[in-house]
């Protein structure tokens, strides 16, 4: 590829928040982009009208060079396809779209989870690129689009090699916000792994937004063991964790056993401080997850606390909190459990550790 003479062919796969958001501010930049919507009334809409977008700016509806297809085209060579579908689907999205993809061109895969590994096994190595968003969004309505939460992205290959497809990509997605680089793309998937397995799937449990449960100490509570089960699993895999953008470093939240089996102490305090600032931060992020239920649709907790539970199995560790959480998610689908508050005071009780 060139990147001095012409600009990347893109296609966004997938048009939920995410993909939205990213076709959207794709439109904006003036850039010509081509997106795979899956269902006929959200491609309708977006040939038609156009996305609308929310952010901070407000309320607009998005023109541009935008090509919709329901179903990936039979023929065509894209530069990058940026796999913006949710963790359930990245595998399908990866295989119906493989052949689309230009000599030297990359998926970039964004969902949460591990899904780089999972891609990596059905189109090689070499053609993935992870891109860690580090922004919330949602689809509120068809072809509707709100940013929920600022933030950037981060870039890298599971192999940590420099690779000259890493800037051009950044290129691009420099129009949704700063990109950065990581060489250590495991450790940093591990620590965005941490922080989703809590702010995820605690607001779905909780059926609530971001910044009313983090109000509750417990809950607070709970997402520090989250972390630390977390931390704990991350080691036994020889992962070096990895911030992620501004967020919080995992090894940091993770707790000391003084500190779990204690009342408090000026450490403890710190971490429910830093985690009320980020249900400050994240007020109005809600769990896509929680939306995916609502919708009927399978919920993505398999590859988010179920990925946890998984490995932790394999080295014979207890996680828990994140094994009842999975629990919960799952019942919650079958519409078993109605999300709460006090579903997650009884998680609480069950699983907090005895104190001196």
């Amino acid at each position: 590829m060139d990147s001095t003479r012409t600009a990347p062919r893109i296609l966004v796969v997938g048009c939920g928040g995410i993909g939205g958001v990213l076709l959207s501010r794709l439109l904006e930049s003036g850039r010509q982009v081509s997106a795979v919507a899956r269902r006929e009334e959200i491609a309708q809409v977006l040939r038609t009208r156009g996305p609308v977008l929310r952010d901070t700016k407000g309320e607009r509806t998005v023109r541009g060079a935008l090509e919709v297809f329901v179903q990936p085209p039979t023929q065509g060579a894209y530069d990058f396809l940026l796999l913006a579908t949710p963790p359930t689907g990245v595998e399908e999205a990866a295989r119906d779209t493989a052949h689309l993809l230009a000599p030297g061109g990359a998926m970039a895969v964004l969902p949460n989870g591990l899904c780089e590994e999972r891609v990596a096994a059905l189109v090689g190595e070499e053609r993935v690129i992870g891109t860690i968003v580090a922004w919330g969004a949602s689809s509120p309505a068809t072809g509707v689009y709100e940013q929920t939460a600022v933030g950037g992205m981060v870039l890298g290959t599971l192999r940590g090699e420099p690779d000259a497809r890493l800037e051009r990509l950044a290129e691009v997605l420099r129009a949704v916000g700063p990109v950065d680089f990581t060489p250590n793309l495991r450790g940093a998937r591990w620590s965005k792994l941490g922080i989703n397995c809590a702010i995820s799937t605690l607001g779905t449990v909780g059926g609530s937004r971001l910044g009313p449960l983090l109000r509750h100490r417990f809950i607070r509570e709970l997402a520090l063991e989250i972390f630390t089960e977390v931390v704990q699993v991350a080691r036994a895999e020889g992962v070096k964790l990895e911030k992620v953008a501004s967020s919080l470093g995992l090894d940091w939240l993770a707790l000391s056993d003084s500190e779990r089996h204690a009342w408090g102490s000026p450490s403890l305090v710190l971490k429910h401080a830093a985690l009320l600032a980020v249900g400050l931060r994240y007020r109005r992020m809600r769990s896509s997850m929680l939306a995916a239920i609502e919708r009927g649709r399978e919920p993505p907790v398999d590859f988010l606390n179920g990925e946890v539970v998984r490995h932790a199995r394999t080295h014979g560790l207890a996680v828990p909190v994140n094994e009842q959480l999975l629990e919960a998610v799952h019942a919650m689908a079958r519409r078993q459990l109605t999300p709460g508050v006090e579903t997650l005071r009884r998680i609480h009780e069950r699983t907090r550790p005895k104190r001196s």
